[in-house]
């Protein structure tokens, strides 16, 4: 998985780089030549329509930016495929937004389709549907999209390139003692290193960097952040060079279920358990009983994804409640037993069963 960002390939003046561009896609084109299978998520759509329609700024409105994003978006196209095809590299567009992965059928039909094209020998061009994307179901930025992606279709690797070397200890804009770290095995230990949007020209910002680094090392797949201007940046990721910054994965993969559960739905609700349902759910491995629930939060039906927190609000899970948030109120604090009582039935003993249960361990 390769990401690319808007302040990769476009200037400040929005055009695109085309120099830039026509390097990294040789590179990709050069991998797939050695038999590798690459999915290029890339940025630019609105600041290519910026460029065309000669605009000076990003506009403010959500439905001038997706109109923005339409026309800039074949343009986009238009110029990955005339150089993809100088190197008789096939290309296929894939636009995304969060509703085409909530939905497990359509999850399924994406990875399918992914995968299919990947064996084809195609290079599939990953992007947020901006034209179509509204708050409530956009992914928000290609960092967020590309780890989702990556985890999709199970990749080996995810590289972002950006317009920094790396991660830093503290911004190098504010802190000249600021270094580059080499590889990152917990990403707390430099949540103060994140900052706000990379650039003006961009959504990101080493924030949804990390929240990128999050999804896919509990992915199990390790992720890169590099300068996107560095000749060869892709070949010295793939072949293990010392470039950028490296983010571990974790040890153990989560399955495909149980990425979807964690990643690609918004939760609904929130449920708040005390310190012996905690440990029963980190420790032991059981599901979630109503005697553990403290606290209800949200409005969500039975089958809805919700959070589940700590007495501290901390976040240690998601997963598919069997009851709505209204049952859950009332049957919080109680045995299962109890609930032929409280609810007039009982179908299920657990909140929360394992089977549709994703925990996150503490880093």
């Amino acid at each position: 998985m390769v990401k690319v960002g808007t302040s990769t390939i476009t200037y400040p003046t929005y055009r695109l780089n085309l120099d830039r561009m026509e390097r990294l896609v040789r590179e990709i084109a050069d991998l797939t030549n050695r038999g590798m299978e690459v999915v290029l998520v890339t940025s630019g759509a609105i600041s290519a329509g910026l460029s065309r329609l000669g605009f000076s700024q990003r506009p403010a409105t959500l439905p001038a930016k997706q109109a923005v994003a339409a026309v800039g978006q074949g343009l986009l196209m238009q110029v990955y495929e005339k150089l993809f095809a100088e190197y008789g590299q096939v290309v296929a567009q894939v636009l995304l937004t969060r509703e085409d992965l909530r939905s497990r059928e359509r999850y399924l039909n994406s990875r399918h389709t992914l995968l299919e094209l990947l064996r084809y020998r195609v290079v599939p061009i990953v992007n947020e549907n901006d034209t179509v994307a509204v708050e409530e179901i956009k992914f928000g930025d290609n960092d967020t999209l590309s780890a989702l992606v990556a985890a999709l279709v199970g990749a080996d690797l995810l590289l972002v390139l950006s317009d920094v070397d790396g991660v830093n200890t503290a911004d190098p804009r504010q802190n000249p003692d600021a270094r580059l770290v080499d590889v990152v095995t917990s990403l707390d230990e430099l949540a103060e290193a994140a900052g706000g949007a990379g650039s003006s020209r961009g959504t990101g910002g080493m924030v949804t960097k990390f929240q990128a680094a999050r999804i896919a090392c509990r992915s199990g797949i390790p992720m890169v952040i590099a300068h996107g201007g560095r000749d060869g940046v892709i070949h010295a990721a793939v072949t293990g060079a010392d470039v950028g910054t490296l983010f571990l994965p974790e040890e153990e993969r989560l399955n495909s279920r149980k990425r979807w559960l964690a990643f690609y739905h918004q939760p609904l609700g929130e449920i708040f358990v005390d310190d012996g349902a905690k440990t029963a759910l980190m420790e032991a491995g059981k599901s979630l009983l109503p005697i553990g629930i403290t606290r209800v939060s949200g409005a969500f039906a039975a089958g809805d994804l919700v959070t589940i927190r700590d007495g501290e609000g901390k976040e240690i899970g998601r997963g598919l409640s069997n009851y709505s948030a209204q049952e859950v109120e009332l049957i919080k604090g109680h045995h299962s037993e109890a609930l032929p009582q409280i609810l007039g039935r009982k179908d299920y003993d657990e909140v929360i069963h394992r089977d549709n249960l994703v925990l996150f361990p503490e880093e």
